[in-house]
């Protein structure tokens, strides 16, 4: 029997019409089970407590759990891995940082593209490195550290949480842009770099200002400088590197990537709602008890600070390959 057009017409449009409603649900009910935040390093490193910070919110506004699934190993590598291999749905995340850009260049050979198989998500927060020295260094500034460092080639220890990581490449950026000498002395995480700086046992060290301002406030350590472009408010006494040798700035910043064929309505969804999380009263008044920032933007905003820093690191560590 031949439909009339009419009827024709209307079972058609009924027909494409169909498919967009479940599809439509489906974002709008999206998260409807736990999500996991994969974080490349301890529990209570930087990464970790941004983390958690993020996760206890998106939990608030989404009304579901995201759980902090800590993978550490191979400087974050690991954890990219495992969100590499997810199903793309949404459900697994990774909180990413400059060692994800940094690994891009420092292994050879990888098991996955970082650019490409980690799809941004949305950049969520900033903060320097801080520059800060065991209390028996006789030296109150970071000129008066150069000049030591100057005439004491090849004796000045420098620690880090590992070879590759931030730590690592803040302080070869400042070997780089200043032409001092230090001995790198890396350690499997931050714990034994701090202990060792309090002792004695090694000279500097460039954490994250997330995990050192407590130790900093409380005179445990004495920061030479903060690795920020400028002074911070919630630092004004101490300058910043760049006061001294112009140019220097190494930020550590986090961010949150999906794999790689994500769905794109996933990704905005969680883009505005992490983009909405840090202006949060609560979220924003432990940000800067932290020494940390928040900045907002869309994937393609932290796609190209991704692109940004891997080209500055590269360039870092091609230095450090030949000194």
């Amino acid at each position: 029997m031949r439909l009339p057009r009419r009827a024709f017409l209307h079972l058609a449009a009924g027909a494409v019409a169909l498919p967009a409603v479940p599809r439509f649900a489906w974002a709008q009910t999206y998260p409807s089970r736990p999500v996991r935040i994969v974080v490349g390093f301890a529990p209570g490193s930087a990464a970790d407590t941004i983390a958690r910070l993020l996760g206890q919110s998106l939990s608030e506004r989404l009304d579901q759990p995201f759980i902090i699934d800590n993978r550490s190993g191979v400087g974050g590598n690991l954890a990219a891995e495992a969100v590499v291999n997810a199903k793309p749905d949404g459900y697994t995340l990774l909180l990413t940082g400059p060692s994800n850009t940094i690994n891009t260049t420092l292994y050879e050979k990888l098991g996955f593209d970082f650019r490409r198989d980690i799809t941004p998500v949305a950049a969520g927060v900033q903060s320097p490195n801080v520059m800060v020295i065991s209390p028996s260094l006789p030296v109150r500034t970071v000129p008066e550290f150069i000049a030591l460092a100057t005439a004491n080639p090849g004796k000045i220890t420098m620690a880090s949480a590992g070879v590759g990581t931030a730590t690592h490449l803040a302080g070869e950026l400042f070997q780089m842009m200043t032409g001092v000498n230090l001995v790198h002395v890396p350690y499997r995480g931050g714990e034994g770099a701090y202990s060792d700086l309090l002792s004695g046992a090694v000279d500097v060290y460039f954490p994250p200002l997330l995990s050192a301002i407590q130790s900093i406030s409380s005179g445990k350590l004495r920061a030479l400088a903060v690795t920020a472009a400028s002074r911070l408010a919630k630092l004004p006494g101490i300058p910043a590197v760049a006061e001294s040798v112009a140019g220097y700035e190494a930020n550590t910043w986090f961010g949150v990537g999906a794999p790689r064929n994500t769905p794109a309505r996933i990704v905005e969804r969680l883009n505005r709602e992490i983009n909405a999380s840090f202006p949060d009263p609560k979220v924003k008044a432990r940000l800067a008890d932290l020494g940390g920032t928040a900045f907002a933007g869309s994937p393609a905003d932290f796609g190209q600070l991704i692109a940004d820093e891997t080209a500055k690191w590269a360039k870092v560590l091609r230095f450090s390959a030949t000194a």
